[in-house]
């Protein structure tokens, strides 16, 4: 009974899902629908606003703009299972704080321009990680090199170097004890 509530849970999220996929050409270009030229606009009892920007349709150009693409790539951040899939928070993060500006947007600021900054110390982040994930991978799958084996491997000498120390040191006392007597 578990799995089937599991099962259908699962089939409506990955609907809702698929849904938003299908119709985010239409939410992108949903700007184009609104009233031009108009300060407010309501919707469903919720007022927006122009928020700085000359009308209403231009707010919701830059919105849309940045918030279908962004939750695409989360889409695709989230369901990805390829190894390289933390590359795709550099345009994550790039969207975020561009969305970020266009909602804190005043008229004297100017969008788009400073958001690489940002950008790049997300960057500078991930790529070593992205990195460090191949280098990994590549050692194991391509030139078949076992970290873990190595390392036991490794372990296992060190043991049986000290063991040897250890022998030499017993034949050491061996020694001295039969010259004494």
């Amino acid at each position: 009974m578990k799995d089937k509530a599991r099962i259908r849970k699962k089939f409506v999220i990955e609907g809702v899902v698929a849904l938003f996929i299908a119709i985010s050409p239409l939410l992108f270009y949903g700007y184009k629908y609104l009233p031009v030229g108009v300060e407010t606009w309501t919707f469903l009892g919720i007022d927006f606003g122009h928020n700085g920007f000359d009308d209403v349709s231009l707010a919701f150009y830059y919105y849309l703009n940045k918030v279908v693409p962004l939750l695409l790539l989360v889409i695709w951040f989230v369901t990805s299972k390829n190894w390289w899939y933390h590359a795709i928070l550099i345009p994550i993060a790039m969207y975020s704080f561009q969305l970020f500006t266009v909602l804190n947007y005043s008229n004297s600021e100017r969008i788009d321009e400073n958001e690489i900054l940002y950008v790049i110390a997300v960057t500078m982040v991930v790529i070593p990680i992205v990195y460090f994930i191949r280098v990994k991978l590549v050692d194991k799958h391509v030139h078949g090199i076992d970290l873990d084996a190595m390392d036991t491997e490794l372990q296992i000498l060190k043991e049986k170097e000290e063991l040897r120390k250890e022998r030499e040191k017993l034949e050491q006392r061996r020694k001295t004890a039969s010259k004494k007597m």
